[in-house]
């Protein structure tokens, strides 16, 4: 099967920064869109930035120019470095890919994955 495992979140202070990372693994063929949403406590989850796999980016307004999105495909690993952090930025930050994994021999399949969260606090 396919994981998609998240890690570096923690607590941070206002104006800091962190870098999450987002590994995929297991019987993968390809990595295609890679992205990140969050939810905070009490809201719907909500996009934050999305890769495509030939490097193309696209953030939720209320990151852009503060968070930069970027994949590694030979590790097919997916990272956001966010900077200049803000205490609305707290939340559970997931990682999602749509990967194309093989089934069986000869047989692929593609689908939609979600990591397990980490969770980023900005608080003085």
């Amino acid at each position: 099967q396919v994981q998609l495992v998240e890690s570096g979140g923690g607590l941070v202070q206002p104006g800091g920064s962190l870098r999450l990372s987002c590994a995929a693994s297991g019987r993968l063929l390809s990595t295609n869109t890679m992205g990140w949403y969050r939810q905070a406590p009490g809201k719907q989850r909500e996009f934050v930035a999305v890769i495509l796999s030939r490097g193309s980016t696209n953030y939720a307004d209320s990151v852009k120019g503060r968070f930069t999105i970027s994949r590694d495909n030979a590790k097919n690993t997916v990272y956001l470095q966010m900077n200049s952090l803000k205490p609305e930025d707290t939340a559970v930050y997931y990682c999602n890919a749509d990967i194309t994994r093989v089934e069986a021999v000869g047989v692929t399949r593609r689908s939609e994955y979600w990591g397990q969260g980490t969770q980023v606090t900005v608080s003085s």
